[in-house]
């Protein structure tokens, strides 16, 4: 019986990696954008490789639409046991021009979004007896000049994975998170274009700094998503992996 996963955030960069690995690993995918147009390509990959995937639209910031989207996959689907929290946005600012609204966007569609997500879903993975919870946190987690609130909802993430890891282990249910740190995705280059430098140029800067000596990229997180939401992985639990070149990136 294949495993359904939702992955949120799978329109492009690492949500539409992850979906994709998930569904090579044999999973049927629900590919979860604010979009549902936007997550076209990501289902029409995954189909054409010979996996099962659905596009859903939705809202991950607000619990209705939360809840409308949980119960269409399981319709359409199977009931979720894997759920990967990756849906973000960046309203990056020094803090003293940060507004009210920027702090609330980023919080609500990172922080609020894993909550409302895994908790529509994790009724689902108790009553199977298994699951498989995997939150994008981030290097940034650790702090970063002009992304205070970024940077407080992804540390934010790793609080709620550990508490997520003490209440449903018990349930036969992992919650862990992976941190990336420079992965090239449009998200990176807009930070690039913020910043009035040019892509090629940001990253040859990152990569000065990474002990690996390059970038990243989607499918660098996708693999370690696979392992975390692998039947394998059962014993690891609570855990935050960087990846990111190095102890951080």
């Amino acid at each position: 019986m294949e495993r359904v996963a939702v992955v949120t955030g799978a329109a492009r960069g690492i949500g539409a990696a992850v979906a994709r690995r998930l569904a090579a690993d044999g999973m049927a995918v629900a590919a979860l954008d604010l979009d549902e147009a936007a997550c076209a390509d990501t289902v029409a990959r995954i189909v054409s490789a010979g996996g099962t995937a659905i596009a859903v639209g939705a809202d991950v910031s607000e619990a209705d639409r939360v809840e409308r989207a949980v119960e269409r996959v399981v319709a359409e689907l199977g009931p979720p046991v894997v759920l990967v929290n990756n849906a973000g946005i960046i309203r990056d600012n020094l803090l003293f021009k940060m507004g009210e609204e920027d702090w609330d966007l980023v919080m609500g569609v990172h922080l609020k979004g894993a909550f409302l997500m895994t908790k529509a879903v994790q009724g689902h993975m108790v009553d199977a007896g298994y699951g498989r919870i995997v939150s994008l946190s981030s290097t940034s987690a650790l702090g970063n000049r002009g992304q205070a609130n970024y940077a407080a909802a992804k540390a934010g993430i790793q609080g709620f994975t550990k508490t997520l890891a003490l209440e449903l282990g018990r349930f036969g249910v992992t919650a862990n998170a992976v941190a990336p740190g420079f992965i090239v995705t449009e998200m990176t280059a807009s930070t690039a274009a913020r910043v009035g430098v040019e892509f090629e140029e940001f990253q040859r800067a990152a990569t000065a700094q990474i002990p690996v000596r390059r970038v990243g990229y989607p499918e660098d997180v996708a693999h370690t998503v696979s392992f975390l939401a692998s039947e394998g992985a059962g014993f690891v639990s609570g855990q935050v992996i960087y990846v990111a070149g190095g102890p951080r990136g």
